[in-house]
Order: C-alpha cells, then structure tokens, then sequence
C-alpha cells in the first residue's frame, strides 16, 4: 500500500496529516453543496463514513481551518478554483451524538447539554466588545449543566445567531449521529421523554431559525416524522434507498479491487466480495463496509470485523423477544433462505414490539439485511408494495449465528448437553438437561415483560433458532412445515441418510383436559401419530424405523419429553 491504514481514525486532518490510506470522497462536497438543499439527513449503517465525511466537511468549509487548502491537495474537490476558493469560509457548528448511549433519560440529556456547553466555551470570544446585548451575555453565561428545557432546546438557534453577525455569514450545522440517543432510549424506556427534547431541539435548529445557512445531519435511521421531524418540512432525506450520494458512503467494488491490487491481495477479490460486499444504496448494488475492508487490508484475516463492532443489542433484543412469526421468519434468513414483506423507512420505535414490518424494516436501515428485488402489488389491489430481503453477506449471516448461539451458552443452560442426548436418544439426560434449559431460557428470552404465560412459543421457536445454528451442520432443520396432515413443530432430517430423523411436537398442558405433564406428553405423541408427520420424512427414502419422534410437555417452567 502507498499508505499506512489507519484503523478507527474518524477525523480528516489527522487521517491526511499522518497520510494515510484514504480514499477520495470529496467529490461528496460538490455533490451537497450544489444541491442547495437547506437540510439534508443522510442513513447509513455503521462504520460506513459518516464520521469522517461530517470531519471533511468541518475541515473544508470551517473558518477554523482557514489556508488549510494542503488537507485537500491531490484530491478531487481542489480540481476546480470555485471550490479552492470555497475553502474555510464559513462558521461550522459541528456536533456528534455518537457517544451518548445512556440508560436513562437524565443523564443522556445532562451529556447532550454538556456537548452544548463545549460549544458556547470554544466561541467565549463572543463575550467580548459589543457584539452581544447585556441580555444575550447573561443567556450566553445560563448555558450549563443545570439549564432549563427552553434554555436547553435555543441554545444552537442563539449560537448560529451570535455567530452570524461575528462572521457575516450563516453557519453551517453538522449533527453527526443524531439518532444514537434515540435508539438508546428505545432499548432502555425513556423513548417518550427523549423525543419531547430532541423536537423542540430540532425544531429550533433546523426549522425556526433564520440563521441557518445548511445543516446535515446523519444517522443510522430515520426516525418517523411524527416522532422527531413533525415540524421539519425543509428536510431533504437521503436514505439507502436513494441515488443521491449513493457512492459518498462506503466503498465501491472498483475501489475496493484497486486497494487490494495496490497492497498485493488480488487474488483475494472473490474471498472478499463473499464475505463483505452486498450493501445497497439506491442503483449501486456492489458496496462493502469500509470497516471491514480496512482491517482485512490491515489484518489479511476474514473475520467479521463490522458485524462484531457494530451495536446489535437492539436487533437481538427484537429477534429473542419477538413473537413465534418473528422466529420463524428469522429462522428463514437463517437457513440462507430470502422473505418477502413491506418496508417503510420511516422508522416508528414504539411499534417496534408489535409490528413485524417495522423490525425487518430497521434490520434494512441498520445494514443487516439488504433488498434483492421489489415488487409493486398496488397495481393489483393490495395495500403496500413487497420487498425480497436476505442477509447482507456472509459476514452478517455469520454474526447472527454467533448471536443465537450465545443465547444459548448462558451458564447453566445446558444446551449442547441436550444436544447430546437428543442424538444418542438418552430420554432420562434430555429430561434433564432440558429442565435447566428452561429454567434459565424463559426469563432470559422475554426480559421482564412476562409474556410467555399468554405466549409460550416465543421460548420453543428460539429453542428452534438454537437447534438450527447448532445442528445445521448435520441435519435439515425445519419448523412449522406441512407434512401429512398438519404441520409439525419442529423437524430434524439428517443429510446423512443413515442416521436418525426426529419429530419434534410441543405442546402446553391443558389444565381442564390433562390431568399431568405425562398426559400432555401422550397427546403430542399421538398428535405426531394422527397427522402422520413423519410422511415428508419417509418420502425422501428415510425408514420409518429410522425416524425417532418425542413430545414436549410443558407448563410454566415444568417440561416433560416423552417418546
């Protein structure tokens, strides 16, 4: 490589005073600025740029780095005089809310006001001469980390104001994460307090202020209109589905194949496309997640680089608590397999619970899965058009095998020991490993919400999920499936044909119908019987003596296998 790669380095003058690898996204600026849009909000997934594109703003348009023109050299912007002369000319109010990732609403909003009063010191020169009334100066000194809601939500239109009669020009806003807080406090239930604050924040921004000069701002989502932007009719919205600025934000596959010829990893090119290609921003189809691209030109290791550092609590929260569809669709994905349903980009958190499409939707916004075809059905009647979604590539179908796999290593579990013994038909240690797998499985799958007295499938189709990832190796595992009959809950085909096959059925006991757990156990047994569910099994050649079949029997945290 001509450079060194730096990994993790977010800010633009260091990453071109250390000269290191960098690949050119100026022509980002050009694309913006003569756009002339007033407010642009710009999803991305993870590790994807945002960072470093808002610090190459900052540098190129701030009166802070005024005769830093070297920081641009050789780069595509400083091709055209109009931009040269555009170099440092205005005030840049730049903020980043990357790092505020609380638990609780007092102190996610006393780090955000501290950030605001970062910015009123770095500008204390305002305080100075006749520039501000005696009124502004006493606001300008309010500003701290006890202040009001109204103190708190004008502080940045006061700022712009201050600054654009110092400077004669209006500032630029750059807000860099700004749903980071959002998502924070969806996971940790202060959801309606933070959208009240970031609103009215918002609004005096980006809405009612006269001395805006543009703003961008960036996120992974974009938060429903009704949540944060109600009042934000000026905002240009460019999200993964867009054209615009599609190649700004990660790398190009033409790029990527450069970086590797460059540091003599050529022959790596398919490896690597398998591994880390398939994001898709508006036409592009072939982009690859910087962060992964840098550390394997760093490493020359395939590991999941930005799977594993990007934050999927909230995406494993949504799956281990969803419903029995959620699983099984998931279980779907899992499998390699696509699904079809309706997207929305506008993201509303508090259906996230309850609304499937807005689970899948996010899972898009946030990079995890990706669209391969779109089918408009409103010409035929129906309500909203279908979109086909698989994993974005192997490194993301690998992270969410680790993750369900890590649901089922707490301690104590004991899941690779039913495992076992569901092999070796040992129905006395399945028994027995399955009772300490439920024990500590049915809190951990629906945390405090107590759900799974009305619901208690959401336990046995994460249990299906396990069963998938673990054995996938040497079984067809399905669930669900019409077979004979009726649909069996979960089935077991060996893709060696000379080992066993299992029938898997699940049942709750009936507390008017079923005097004992041993009484739900016959009635799965003789469900699995009646329906004949073994039929699918014995028409791919597999012996009927070949095919071993248990019933579940469960009640509360009480589970009894029988065969």
């Amino acid at each position: 490589m001509p450079h060194t790669v730096g990994i993790g380095i977010q800010d633009f003058l260091e990453l071109r005073e250390n000269h290191n690898f960098y690949i050119d996204k100026t022509s980002f600026i050009k694309e913006w600025w003569e756009s002339n849009d007033s407010v642009t909000l710009i999803t991305r997934p993870r590790r994807f740029g945002k960072t470093l594109n808002m610090s190459m703003v900052e540098k190129f348009f701030s009166v802070d780095y005024a005769g830093r023109g070297d920081l641009f050299e050789g780069l595509s912007i400083w091709e055209e005089e109009k931009y040269r002369n555009l170099q440092g000319i205005c005030p840049v109010i730049s903020l980043s809310f990357a790092n505020i990732k609380e638990t609780n609403y007092q102190t996610t909003r006393k780090k955000i006001c501290q950030q605001l009063i970062d910015l009123y010191a770095k500008h204390s020169y305002l305080l100075g001469g006749d520039l501000l009334y005696e009124t502004e100066k006493e606001y300008f000194k309010r500003v701290n980390i006890d202040m009001d809601d109204a103190d708190a939500t004008i502080t940045l239109n006061r700022l712009s104001e201050y600054l654009t009669r110092y400077y004669g020009k209006k500032p630029i806003f750059l807000l860099d994460e700004y749903d980071t807080p959002m998502q924070e406090a969806y996971v940790n239930g202060y959801w309606n307090e933070m959208v009240a604050f970031t609103r009215s924040l918002f609004n005096s921004t980006f809405k009612t202020n006269p001395y805006l000069g543009r703003g961008i701002m960036t996120g992974i989502t974009r938060v429903s209109k009704e949540s944060v932007f109600s009042d934000l009719n000026n905002l240009e919205v460019v999200t993964t589905t867009s054209n615009k600025y599609a190649t700004s934000f990660g790398f190009t596959e033409e790029e990527v194949f450069a970086a590797l010829d460059a540091c003599g990893k050529g022959a790596e090119k398919e490896k690597v496309k398998e591994w880390y290609d398939g994001f898709v921003f508006g036409k592009h189809r072939d982009i690859y997640n910087p962060w992964s691209i840098l550390n394997f030109l760093d490493k020359g290791k395939y590991i999941a680089y930005w799977a594993n550092t990007s934050s999927n609590s909230l995406v494993g929260k949504l799956i281990r608590e969803g419903d029995r569809r959620i699983k099984l669709t998931f279980e779907r994905l899992l499998k390699g397999e696509t699904i079809k349903c309706p997207i929305d980009e506008q993201i509303v958190y508090n259906q996230l619970d309850d609304n499937e499409a807005a689970i899948w939707s996010l899972l898009v916004a946030s990079g995890y899965l990706k669209v391969i075809s779109y089918e408009n059905l409103l010409l035929i009647g129906d309500e909203e058009p279908l979109y086909e979604l698989t994993f974005t590539n192997y490194e993301v179908r690998r992270m969410f095998y680790s993750m369900v796999r890590g649901w089922f290593a707490k301690p104590g579990a004991g899941y690779n020991d039913f495992l076992n013994s569901l092999i070796l038909g040992d129905l006395k240690a399945m028994n027995y490993y399955m009772q300490r797998l439920t024990i500590t499985m049915f809190s951990y799958f629906d945390t405090g919400k107590g759900k799974f007295g009305d619901e208690p499938e959401r336990f046995y189709h994460g249990f299906v999920l396990g069963l998938l990832v673990d054995l996938g190796r040497d079984y067809i595992v399905t669930s669900n499936r019409e077979s004979g009959f009726g649909r069996y809950d979960v089935m077991l085909e060996p893709k060696d044909k000379r080992k066993d096959a299992f029938v898997l059925e699940f049942k709750v006991r009936d507390m008017e119908d079923e005097k004992s757990l041993s009484d739900t156990v016959e009635k799965a047994l003789a469900q699995i019987e009646e329906k004949q569910y073994e039929t699918d099994l014995i028409a791919k050649g597999i012996p009927k003596e070949r095919i071993r079949k248990y019933g579940f029997a469960f009640e509360g945290k009480n589970v009894l296998i029988g065969s």
